[in-house]
């Protein structure tokens, strides 16, 4: 099945908090959008050591989720942004629980692969909090899963809004998006998972030093 792309956004690193910057806040773009091995093009990261690269290059946040923020937070205008949690690809019908670790799609003429759930840091609930009472947003996350993606770019190319994103091989059938959060950012595995995790080809290499640590330590 195909999902249709309602909006790809990109954005530019900003004035964030104080001295920092972040290119959190994510707008839709109109027309041809490049992907490059580092994502669409233009899209800034502002600290490259912790978003962005080859493992993280393009974002998605399920517009599914919104519904839920909206009971949590209220029916606030920036959740009627489809890059409002600073995601690349806007859509609905996927969420973790149904996507897996290496599954690969088409995305306009270029194909790409899930590397890895997105752990949400306090520049989610930093971006939310002129808006609404934002604490606890990343707690919720957490306990819910309700994390977005990312994948990696197999195959450059361009896409549009309107183009469907659809799933053209299917990766690791026991490691959903949902299995791997909750095992490697929610804490909850068990010392079977973490040595299955850490030998998982397609998960991004930092997460799979994360399950390394974890049997070590």
């Amino acid at each position: 099945m195909a999902h249709v792309i309602e909006a790809i956004c990109t954005g530019t690193a900003r004035p964030f908090n104080g001295a920092e910057t972040s290119a959190i806040a994510k707008y839709p773009r109109e027309g041809m959008v490049q992907i490059l091995e580092d994502g669409f093009a233009p899209d800034e990261q502002a600290d490259r050591r912790v978003h962005g690269g080859p493992e993280m290059a393009v974002h998605c946040y399920p517009l599914d989720h919104h519904d839920f923020w909206r009971e949590r937070i209220g029916a606030i205008d920036l959740l009627d942004q489809p890059g409002a949690f600073g995601s690349n690809l806007a859509l609905r019908g996927l969420t973790e629980a149904d996507v897996h670790i290496g599954d690969r799609f088409r995305l306009g003429s270029a194909v790409v692969e899930i590397s890895q759930p997105r752990q949400p840091c306090w520049k989610i609930e930093h971006r939310f909090a002129p808006f609404c009472n934002s604490r606890g947003m990343v707690a919720a996350i957490v306990e819910t899963g309700r994390c977005g993606w990312y994948f990696r770019v197999i195959e450059t190319g361009e896409a549009q809004a309107g183009d469907r994103l659809e799933r053209v091989r299917l990766g690791a059938c026991d490691w959903s998006v949902a299995r791997v959060f909750k095992a490697l950012v929610a804490g909850r595995a068990n010392r079977h998972e973490l040595e299955a995790l850490a030998e998982l080809p397609a998960l991004a290499p930092k997460l799979r030093e994360r399950a390394c640590e974890k049997l070590s330590g």
